[in-house]
């Protein structure tokens, strides 16, 4: 009898971890920007940070797979730098999975910005500390149950991750066979015993991760604001 695919759920963690790391980078400075910003239009990049929320994970992953292509400028200059396409590896994997769980980091630390007393950093400001020195002084450790939450929920939303990974990536053992994917085949090969054991471990992960993630914001039903 065939056991748990752990080479796919490995190479899950393993993209996730990366996946969460970029999305902490990037979304830290853009949930700052759309909760802060007086801009009248940044309205248009909440929508498109939104996006993956609501569309089809095929259509998502269509697409991202005409981006990521050889044939596009971003899958063109790819080739010029590594000598390889970027669809149908690890590395388009990440790439796709950042698009996919950007609001899953985006959302949860806007939530914990615009909770903020915007006196304090009225306050920071007029005593002469810099942006940055607000930013990370004031800001950050005052959101820091938004941190944690962007970082759990990225990382569980890319484990789980299924259309994206299988339209960019394909199934590839051991460089884009996610532990979703590794499920599909065991059911579609009727090895539901493996398949059974696999996605009871994801099962058990995802209400471990929901958990931590409503411990640490000690308030129901805020994950996702707004």
């Amino acid at each position: 009898m065939t056991g748990i695919d752990w080479t796919a759920i490995l190479l899950s963690v393993r993209l996730a971890a990366l996946v969460s790391a970029v999305l902490l980078a990037i979304g830290l400075p853009l949930a700052y920007w759309l909760t802060f910003s007086p801009r009248r239009w940044k309205f248009l990049i909440e929508a498109v940070v939104a996006l993956p929320l609501v569309l089809p994970p095929t259509v998502l992953g269509f697409y991202l797979l005409v981006a990521l292509g050889p044939r596009s400028p971003i899958g063109r200059a790819w080739i010029s730098l590594t000598g390889h396409a970027l669809a149908f590896t690890f590395e388009g994997l990440v790439v796709a999975s950042i698009v996919y769980s950007l609001p899953f980091a985006v959302q949860p630390l806007a939530a914990a910005f615009a909770q903020l007393d915007p006196a304090l950093i009225d306050a920071s400001s007029t005593l002469g500390a810099s942006p940055w020195r607000t930013f990370a002084r004031v800001v950050l450790p005052l959101s820091v149950n938004g941190v944690i939450a962007a970082a759990v929920l990225s990382f569980a939303h890319t484990i789980g991750e299924f259309g994206v990974v299988l339209m960019v990536g394909g199934n590839l053992p051991g460089i884009t066979r996610t532990v979703s994917i590794a499920i599909y085949d065991d059911v579609q090969a009727f090895r539901l015993d493996a398949a059974h054991q696999t996605a009871l471990l994801l099962l058990l992960f995802s209400f471990a991760v929901l958990s931590i993630v409503y411990a640490a914001l000690r308030r129901p039903w805020t994950v996702v604001p707004r």
